[in-house]
């Protein structure tokens, strides 16, 4: 606690505040961008904190991550083009909001949820990093396969209204995955002699193209439709359609603690993500409620769901790279060099040999969180103007920042290209009832998954027999089991009664 003061006392000054700020808002903005999002953003920008001290440079870079976070549903909510990956299941229900003439609330929502995952995972950080890092110790290749193939089949099942065709999508996007250099032998996988392929496909042209352009595409074929729409409503006067009321409060608290709870423990797991995340605690939401038919319509619970266990990831991600040195995301790994780079070696001996910038690390956070409400608050009646904007002058803007987005990922135009093969699948997985979203989840996980799959049949020596030694993987593949069986009967039951 007295380390935690000191901390304080060097976060707040004015020169730091400042930078805090600055990254927060740098993320928003960023966030908000469909394609360049936290990775692209605390990547760019960890040059540019060479002169800074330490903790203003570590605040800036971790407040671009939070900022981003939140600033990527904005996107989803009024465009229904996700920033990242992870804010996708925001759109399912934020933007039928918008189209309500609700967007002030589901903005709001987002950002309230965002803000309390945010804030609630880093209490947890702070709190219980130590203690969490022994459980981490006990997570092996065994055990993180038979997570990721959990993960795999719990959205899978819950994504789509077919398990089949979700479970087809996720293993499309497990194959998609296995292009590139082969692991072990680093032998080139389905390249077809484009040396461009040789280091996978990026993830960021991928979902632009599945999320956002097919999207575009989509509108762009109901065009008078929309227009038409978007002229017949606004942004609601009415007061209730601009604010959250008590009633959405005590539905949608529960939510946020649950999205909370499950963005904390996905973001304590390496290699999970906030995609697993958000799209879990989404899934709860759903299958928990008394309605699950209105999810997609226009449901505050959606959003609250996805934003909360989103935001939530970002910090408990930190717990493995703070305890043990491991990074727990791409925003982890990233971190590292920053952290290195300003004299705090990521690990165990890092609370014994820097006890007072660690603090002071813990200290920016929890700033961070109150600079993005206020950031976000302020800027609520801003974002609500693009609803006003007739169809074909956003859909044109929409796809230049696509094609901007995808091609600072690798600074070349093949990325655009990837983005448009894509988009034509996510057209076409949106026709035919397909889940995109779950075929982006098996990309995502997909290069873990095959990773400790193979290590997990090395441990075992190739003797299923030896996973009475590995309780936990034992646990997950049961629950994968039973998540397949459910989920079917559930399915079979709704085609009977339709």
């Amino acid at each position: 606690m007295d380390h935690l003061m000191t901390g304080f006392m060097d976060v707040l000054n004015p020169g730091t505040i400042l930078w805090v700020a600055a990254g927060v808002t740098l993320g928003y903005i960023l966030g908000a961008i469909p394609g360049l999002g936290k990775a692209t953003g605390v990547a760019v920008a960890i040059p540019l904190t060479f002169y800074l001290t330490p903790v203003a440079a570590l605040g800036m870079l971790i407040g671009i991550a939070k900022g981003s976070a939140a600033g990527s549903a904005v996107s989803a909510i009024l465009l229904n083009t996700p920033g990242e990956p992870s804010s996708a299941p925001t759109a399912l229900d934020g933007y039928p909001l918008a189209r309500q003439g609700k967007a002030q609330k589901a903005l709001k929502m987002g950002l309230f949820a965002s803000v309390i995952g945010d804030f609630v995972s880093t209490l947890i950080l702070i709190l219980l990093a130590a203690p969490l890092a022994r459980y981490a110790l006990l997570i092996g290749p065994v055990e993180l396969c038979a997570i990721l193939l959990f993960s795999l089949t719990f959205i899978g099942g819950l994504s789509g209204g077919s398990l089949t065709k979700g479970l087809i999508a996720a293993a499309l996007g497990v194959f998609f995955a296995t292009i590139g250099l082969e692991t072990e032998t680093f032998i080139p996988r389905l390249t077809f002699g484009l040396l461009e392929l040789e280091d996978g496909i990026s993830l960021v042209p991928m979902a632009i193209g599945m999320l956002a352009v097919a999207e575009m595409i989509n509108q762009a074929g109901n065009m008078k439709a929309l227009d038409r729409e978007t002229s017949a409503i606004s942004d609601s006067a009415a007061h209730e359609d601009r604010v959250i009321t008590r009633v959405e409060w005590r539905r949608s608290l529960p939510v946020i603690a649950r999205g909370t709870l499950i963005g904390s423990v996905i973001g304590i797991l390496p290699g999970l993500g906030a995609s697993v995340a958000s799209f879990l605690s989404y899934g709860a939401t759903k299958n928990a409620s008394k309605t699950p038919e209105k999810y997609g319509t226009g449901m505050i619970e959606g959003v609250a769901a996805a934003e909360s266990a989103d935001n939530a990831v970002v910090p408990s991600s930190l717990v493995p790279l703070f305890a043990l040195g491991i990074p727990g995301s791409v925003i982890a790994a990233l971190l590292i060099s920053a952290f290195v780079l300003h004299g705090l070696t990521p690990g165990p001996l890092m609370f014994q040999q820097q006890p007072r910038l660690v603090a002071a690390v813990y200290a920016s956070m929890i700033l961070a969180s109150f600079i993005m409400l206020i950031i976000g608050y302020t800027c609520q009646r801003l974002f609500a103007q693009i609803i006003k904007v007739p169809l074909r002058l956003i859909i044109p803007g929409v796809l230049f920042l696509c094609c901007v987005g995808a091609y600072m990922e690798t600074g070349s135009i093949f990325s655009i290209y990837v983005m448009l093969f894509f988009a034509l699948i996510g057209f076409f997985s949106r026709k035919l009832d397909f889940s995109f979203v779950t075929f982006l989840i098996g990309f995502v996980i997909g290069p873990n998954l095959e990773f400790t799959f193979r290590q997990s049949i090395q441990l075992l020596g190739s003797d299923i027999t030896n996973l009475k030694h590995h309780p936990i993987s034992i646990v997950f593949i049961v629950l994968t089991l039973a998540t397949a069986w459910w989920t079917g009967r559930s399915n079979s039951r709704k085609a009977v009664v339709k």
